[in-house]
């Protein structure tokens, strides 16, 4: 028993050393959020058994949990690069797909169409405004700036506001307010499905995206110029480093005595 107990306890220390490989890989990773595993021991009794004979038979990986505090904030000074500045998720559609993706990763850009995308293509939503820029519906669409207004002057540039507000400017020195930048927010932010590429799917276990613009309620306010890193503390995770090698030892160790005391066993028996 004592073989098998100790093996699960290798498979967990494996587990755990891939889990800190993949944080610290992803210590300059923007928008990146560090993860950590949570372990349960693992006991064998029955309701008639006596509870101080009752022995563990191990531990087991209870969940990989996701930590979504707040990253470093970093300066950039490009004028689609966004950071929230507390809680919320960007929301961005795949044009070709339809599938929508949650980020924290707020380097935009934008298409000879004039969406603002991500560096796959994938849009910005923003929720629709009125002509005083008063939000109308929290059902977000795709961020668009004309290329021509209706005066007929060409597109110069686009910038985005503490409030989400994106700005269109034109050459005819007008402007126009394509939307609010919608952030979504989530009854279990835990639960979100990992993608890759710092974006995440809502599931069953997550909720529904709830959107509204930044500011209000829960929600933070946007950083233009700036961009979160990821939150990955390399101190941190280095000490994790030696403890999950510690914990790896300890195991093989383990497995290295029973088999010398099962050796001494065979050799007494012959």
């Amino acid at each position: 028993m004592s073989f098998y107990t100790s093996l699960n306890g290798l498979r967990n220390a494996q587990t755990e050393l891939s889990v800190i490989a993949n944080n610290l890989a992803n210590a300059e990773t923007t928008g990146f959020k560090k993860s950590r595993v949570n372990f349960a021991d693992i006991v064998a009794g029955s309701a008639s058994a006596n509870p101080k004979l009752v022995k563990g038979i191990g531990s087991t990986v209870q969940a990989v949990d996701q930590n979504f505090s707040l990253g470093p904030i970093q300066q950039t000074g490009s004028s689609l690069d966004m950071a929230i500045n507390g809680e919320g998720f960007f929301a961005k559609v795949n044009p070709v797909t339809g599938k929508t993706f949650y980020t924290r990763n707020g380097n935009f850009g934008m298409d000879g169409s004039g969406y603002i995308t991500d560096s796959s293509g994938s849009r910005l939503q923003v929720l629709p405004v009125d002509a005083t820029g008063t939000v109308t519906s929290t059902t977000p669409i795709d961020a668009q700036a004309p290329i021509v207004n209706g005066a007929g002057s060409d597109f110069v540039a686009v910038q985005i506001k503490q409030d989400g507000a994106v700005i269109a400017s034109y050459a005819d020195g007008s402007t126009a307010t394509i939307g609010k930048v919608a952030l979504a927010n989530f009854v279990s932010p835990g639960g979100l499905l990992q993608t890759g590429g710092q974006d995440w799917q809502a599931t069953g276990i997550s909720g529904v995206a709830n959107y509204n613009q930044p500011g209000a309620g829960r929600f933070g306010t946007i950083l233009s110029g700036s961009l979160e890193q990821s939150n990955v503390d390399i101190a941190e995770e280095m000490v994790g480093l030696i403890t999950a090698q510690r914990y790896f030892q300890a195991n093989a160790k383990a497995i290295d005595t029973a088999t010398q005391l099962s050796q001494t066993i065979v050799n007494l028996r012959t």
